[in-house]
């Protein structure tokens, strides 16, 4: 099945949905029939043409003409903005598993297990359908990096460079205690039949560990308050009220699935021939620097950029005018 439908090229773009007959083998096993791929492109169309993939909770709609909520990359993409869609072809699809239009687990669903080299796969397909045959470049932050990392691995023939921002060939441990603890938390949860609660709470607990301690030292130092005989911290109500919001938008398990597919990343950089730049931020506490500065130092082409911000992990999507420079080189005919 095709939906499509075209606007303004530089804005509202061409969005479609196909479904790719018959069976889809997942990399972890198991399948699935008839897997419905939702997708959105944007911009002018002699313009380089480039794959944008975000975190799990990113989605076809990298930009919106207004600020509504119904876009992740909000502050960088765009007419004018850090990442140009008048001087860019940009690509994106809901990831097989999430909360979009792309196949995804029904409540209570037992879902098969999904592998960055399966959002890979999708990806692939969706290019065919599209009668896409080389990216100009590929920019994945986050589990968009991982996905990219194994597109790049599978398909380095269909792809010039690689941009990947705070996102390693596999994850840190530590990073995967939070989030195991995040999702047990909404399994109990679904368990006493309060998935969305329980996903508020895994997700007060993820935006923990997305930010800088320095960050939340400037921002949540002041006194707590007392409520209902018990006191309430700064810090607390920020984290709660963050989860509640994404715990209204978001299926308590399309992020089970894709929490645990990040802590199932694994990618073999020595096999990646393409040129990547790593985007590492300093404050990361999900993507230790030293991680990312040791997948660089095994790539075959890569290279490395270092940054700081107060946003840790969550500089992809805030530090319009540090990433401005880097990614206007995808603009340039000599990148």
């Amino acid at each position: 099945m095709n939906r499509d439908s075209t606007e303004n090229p530089a804005r509202a773009g061409t969005e479609g949905e196909f479904v790719l007959p018959g069976e889809f083998a997942l990399h972890h096993g198991g399948s699935l029939k008839d897997l419905r791929i939702a997708w959105r492109l944007v911009g002018p169309a002699a313009a380089p043409l480039i794959v944008v993939l975000g975190g799990i909770s990113g989605h076809r709609r990298v930009f919106a003409d207004q600020d509504d909520g119904s876009a992740w990359w909000q502050e960088i993409a765009g007419p004018g903005r850090a990442l140009p869609t008048q001087a860019l072809r940009v690509l994106a699809f809901d990831y097989l598993g999430g909360s979009g239009r792309t196949t995804a687990p029904k409540p209570g669903e037992n879902f098969p297990p999904v592998s960055t080299y399966d959002q890979a796969e999708v990806l692939k397909h969706l290019l065919d359908h599209l009668q896409i045959d080389h990216l100009r470049c590929i920019i994945g932050a986050s589990y968009g990096g991982m996905v990219g990392l194994a597109f790049a691995e599978r398909y380095p023939e269909r792809v010039r460079q690689l941009l990947v921002m705070s996102a390693a060939e596999r994850t840190h441990p530590m990073a995967t205690a939070w989030r195991c603890v995040q999702r047990r938390t909404v399994r109990f949860a679904i368990e006493t039949g309060q998935p969305a609660g329980g996903l508020a709470l895994a997700r007060a607990l993820a935006m923990a560990t997305y930010r800088s301690q320095a960050e939340f030292a400037v921002r949540f130092d002041g006194e707590p308050r007392l409520e209902n005989g018990r006191f309430v911290f700064p810090v607390e109500e920020y984290l709660l009220a963050r989860g509640r919001d994404y715990a209204a938008r978001y299926q308590p398990d399309s992020f089970l699935l894709l929490s645990e597919s990040i802590d199932l990343h694994r990618v073999d950089v020595t096999h990646i021939d393409v040129p990547v730049l790593a985007i590492g931020v300093r404050e990361d506490q999900l993507v230790p620097i030293d991680d990312m500065r040791d997948m660089v130092r095994r790539l075959p082409q890569g290279r490395l950029i270092e940054m700081s911000s107060l946003y840790g992990h969550d500089a992809f999507l805030k530090e319009a005018e540090q990433l401005a420079p880097l990614l206007a080189s995808l603009t340039e005919d000599n990148a």
